[in-house]
């Protein structure tokens, strides 16, 4: 079978992740090459192809382009606990096995309205108490201005860090960093996608909204 090629240029979240994902289910190849034309695309699809066994490669083709060559290998399986994608397969039982499954959801980096200096307070008191919910804690999920969070300079970083050790996945929406400048100082996480987002909603036994 001929390499495939899917041109994703100017495909919103997470269109360019959906159309490999439907990809590998129809067609199994062996490679295939991703065209993207922003970094969040860059980052979800390469993990996407990442935890299904493809070793990528990343060309810059330059004019705000990169291809990304996936090549079936010999790679060693995710865990479970890390990727949507594998979790997605899961029977009932075997969830239920796994006992709690709590996502934080989080789409602003203060809590509340009325003054922002206190609700940044009260973020980072609630950051800091999560590791209280123990093994039960499964991941934390930022959307919107919550991705500030996961930036170099903020004062939330050592809390999220301190998680993400623990066992913790951290997902951090990649179409909102890029809105926001943030790519490039993302320092804790993975960048993530909506189809991500939506199978950890779907798959959470409690969703926590502070």
């Amino acid at each position: 079978m001929p390499e495939i090629e899917l041109n994703c240029q100017n495909l919103p979240c997470p269109q360019p992740v959906l159309r490999c994902k439907r990809c590998l289910d129809e067609q199994s190849p062996a490679s295939l090459v991703v065209v993207v034309d922003n970094q969040a695309a860059r980052e979800n699809v390469t993990r996407f192809l990442s935890t299904q066994g493809y070793a990528v490669q990343v060309e810059d083709a330059g004019s705000g382009l990169w291809r990304l060559r996936g090549v079936k290998g010999d790679v060693s399986a995710p865990d479970p606990s890390d990727d949507c994608e594998v979790c997605e397969v899961m029977t009932e039982e075997q969830l239920r096995r796994m006992g709690e499954k709590v996502v934080v959801f989080l789409t602003s980096d203060v809590i509340g309205a009325g003054d922002d200096a206190l609700g940044a307070k009260l973020m980072q008191n609630f950051l800091a108490t999560l590791p209280e919910l123990g093994a039960e804690l499964w991941r934390v999920v930022m959307l919107n201005g919550a991705v500030r969070l996961s930036a170099a300079n903020s004062p939330a970083l050592p809390h999220l860090q301190r998680l993400e050790a623990a066992g913790a996945t951290v997902l951090v929406c990649g179409t909102c960093l890029d809105h926001f400048g943030l790519l490039e100082q993302k320092a804790v996480g993975q960048t993530t996608n909506m189809l991500d987002v939506v199978t950890s909603l779907q798959l959470a036994t409690k969703i926590i909204r502070p």
